[in-house]
């Protein structure tokens, strides 16, 4: 399963609750632009409404742009494929106050691009200085632990 791409401060910034994994609708030109590595998972979030879930905010630019559609926007809402018993579950945590869907990363499993998304809540400034700490704390212990 190679991953093309991570939202990196979604660990940092959020505090996982629970993750999900969901296939994306996308175009074959939209596949080959996120095999190649391009599309970005950065300050972007789903949404639950109407009894379906959409990535918003999700840019994958065009694999040839001169070979790609004029009518190609890289940053559309793109739905989310997911049963109804976990967009059901992912209603009720969208009904809870702080929580969010958050993506995690983009990967691929067989032919397919799959996209792990989690809910979330914020945290606070003083829970990420706990984490720079806590992870300053564990190099420390590995760098002693070499020697």
């Amino acid at each position: 399963m190679p991953t093309f791409t991570e939202n990196r401060k979604a660990r940092f910034n959020y505090e996982i609750l629970e993750t999900y994994e969901a296939g994306i609708e996308l175009f074959g030109y939209e596949v080959k632009s996120i095999k190649a590595g391009r599309a970005t998972l950065d300050g972007i979030h789903a949404i639950v409404r109407g009894g379906e879930v959409y990535i918003v905010g999700m840019d994958i630019p065009p694999y040839q742009p001169k070979n790609t559609p004029p009518f190609y926007d890289s940053k559309r809402t793109r739905r989310l494929l997911l049963n109804k018993k976990e967009i059901q579950e992912l209603e009720k945590s969208g009904e809870t106050k702080g929580l969010t869907l958050v993506p995690l990363s983009l990967y691929s499993k067989g032919a397919r691009v799959k996209l792990s998304l989690a809910v979330a809540r914020g945290k606070k400034k003083f829970d990420k200085r706990e984490t720079i700490k806590k992870r300053d704390t564990d190099r420390e212990i590995r760098r002693e632990m070499k020697r």
